[in-house]
């Protein structure tokens, strides 16, 4: 089986950047592993927190797991840097766990991809901040954030 083309491809333009950091995002916020999986290479190396996971099949089950834990989860992402095939983000979420307890989780993630806009490698360091629920501030409903949504700069995150 040959692996879908993932545009926009490498080498980036600032344009480009940006719209493959949306269709990241996007992808996330759909909550299906499968779908977000297909984005990746078939070999593709993370590093997520502390955890190390390669391939397809461990970044689905990864994300099942990830997503029973953190509910209703909203992300927003935003450029960093860009150059050649290689993009840097960050980001933040909001998710609660099964006892009802809200977080912001910061982060960042370097990104870098294949001639086919797959990307190969992802390695995220991220933190996990407790908020209370009156002060979320990713309010809309689940799925793709809206366009006319603040973005991080705009919380001043």
């Amino acid at each position: 089986m040959i692996d879908a083309e993932r545009p926009p491809f490498p080498p980036f333009t600032f344009e480009s950047a940006v719209e493959k950091v949306r269709l990241a995002e996007d992808g996330w916020n759909s909550r299906d592993p499968a779908r977000v999986a297909l984005a990746y290479t078939r070999d593709s190396q993370w590093r997520n927190r502390a955890e190390f996971v390669t391939g397809r099949d461990a970044i689905v089950a990864f994300l099942s797991a990830k997503w029973r834990r953190e509910l209703d989860y909203r992300l927003i992402k935003e450029l960093w840097a860009f150059g050649g095939n290689r993009i840097a983000v960050r980001f933040a979420y909001e998710w609660h766990d099964d006892s009802g307890n809200w977080f912001r989780s910061f982060g960042n993630e370097n990104w870098e991809f294949d001639d086919s806009g797959l990307m190969r490698k992802r390695h995220a360091c991220i933190n996990d901040l407790p908020i209370k629920a009156e002060d979320r501030r990713f309010l809309w409903p689940l799925g793709r954030r809206p366009n006319d949504h603040p973005g991080l700069s705009e919380f001043g995150f």
